[in-house]
């Protein structure tokens, strides 16, 4: 299994506590989090080698990613597992996958890649690469069916976390926040380049909320040690280090659940703060030369995954120079005070959160298994 980042060690877990129990005594390794590992998974390379974003960013880091890709393949080929899961990192896996199917080891894909939103023309690639697709959106599995490529909607295993009614007031005990004064929770990203272009803007519009209004707690979960101490560096070369900050060392579903608002980065997240029903505002920043290429690059209006979901723009999103301290804090006020939109918020995400809620776990484990008996003639499990 690979997982690219800290949203596929998530998704990754839910799959494994399925399989697990079914699979007591394999052998489950190649790439992966902190999440995976609870279920007896060995990561042979950090995880963190492979969450970089952004082409040119990419770019930088590409000999030591393709290097460990060699690695992985001339590992794998000489073990013959019963089968390589590859969990959402497309342009990592689907290379690894199809050298893979090739040599006859059986291939899933845990997340469809976004064909439906851009580079459409993937799909001739991921039907050579893969051989079963698990997809955590309704609508994917019919594109991928109609493509040949055997499909198998599984819900979204966020879905099944994060509790349809959030107990707001446990999630700011947790934290250590006042019960009676709003909360604004700050995602900037989990990856290096996100904290790079995203932080001194989402923190200077806190800094203009606060001027607003002095009673905001700001919460912002950090992923780990190494990105809190990086943006803490970021905010000082800002010359943002006066802002008052709560930064928790992850604890990103209790920061959303306490939350009156977010203000969030373009990415899994965005699902994760609809699934908390949360008024947001969608920013994503990114170095100016990967934005003039794919900002060209997608098929539909919507960046964030709630809008894309409800298609229509249910939430606002500001990207790359409108997404300035002053536009983020205009929108993030607006959706604070407004009353009668969060209601109506809170519905759509509610309806959201049905329809995305399967028991991903036993789903996508039972189609794994399911594949590993078709391709090697014996029962599984």
């Amino acid at each position: 299994m690979v997982a690219g980042e800290t949203s596929g060690d998530i998704l990754a877990s839910r799959l494994l506590s399925g399989l697990r129990p079914q699979l007591p005594d394999a052998h489950i390794h190649g790439i992966g989090g902190s999440a995976m590992q609870q279920h007896g998974f060995v990561s042979d390379w950090p995880m963190e080698k492979l969450s970089v974003r952004g082409l040119f960013e990419v770019l930088a880091h590409y000999r030591e990613i393709k290097g460990i890709q060699i690695a992985l393949r001339d590992c794998l080929l000489i073990e013959k597992p019963a089968a390589f899961i590859g969990v959402d990192a497309p342009d990592f896996n689907l290379g690894l996958e199809m050298q893979l199917k090739d040599a006859g080891i059986p291939t899933v894909h845990f997340i469809g890649p976004s064909i439906w939103a851009w580079r459409g023309g993937r799909i001739k690639k991921i039907a050579r690469a893969v051989s079963h697709m698990l997809v955590i959106f309704p609508f994917e599995e019919k594109i991928y069916r109609e493509a040949g490529i055997p499909a198998t909607y599984v819900g979204h295993p966020l879905a099944e976390v994060i509790p349809l009614k959030p107990d707001v007031q446990a999630a700011r005990g947790a934290l250590g926040l006042k019960q009676d004064a709003p909360v604004v929770a700050i995602l900037p990203g989990s990856r290096m380049s996100e904290l790079k272009y995203n932080s001194a803007a989402f923190i200077g519009a806190a800094r203009l909320l606060a001027q607003r209004d002095a009673s905001i707690q700001f919460v912002v979960p950090m992923a780990g040690e190494k990105q809190q101490a990086y943006f803490l560096q970021l905010l000082t070369q800002a010359g943002l280090q006066d802002v008052t900050l709560h930064i928790t060392d992850g604890q990103s579903h209790a920061a959303i659940a306490a939350a009156d608002a977010v203000l969030v980065a373009s990415g899994t997240a965005t699902l994760e703060v609809a699934l908390f029903k949360k008024p947001m505002v969608i920013a994503y920043k990114m170095m100016r030369a990967s934005w003039h290429i794919m900002r060209h690059m997608g098929y539909q209006p919507w960046v964030g995954l709630p809008n894309i979901l409800a298609r229509d723009f249910v939430v606002p999103e500001l990207l790359q120079d409108d997404a300035s301290p002053q536009t983020l804090a205009e929108a993030l006020w607006r959706q604070l005070i407004d009353t009668a939109a969060r209601f109506t918020l809170e519905q759509r995400f509610t309806d959201m959160h049905h329809t995305l809620l399967r028991n991903t776990a036993q789903e996508s484990a039972q189609a794994v298994l399911n594949l590993i008996a078709q391709t090697s003639g014996r029962h599984v499990a």
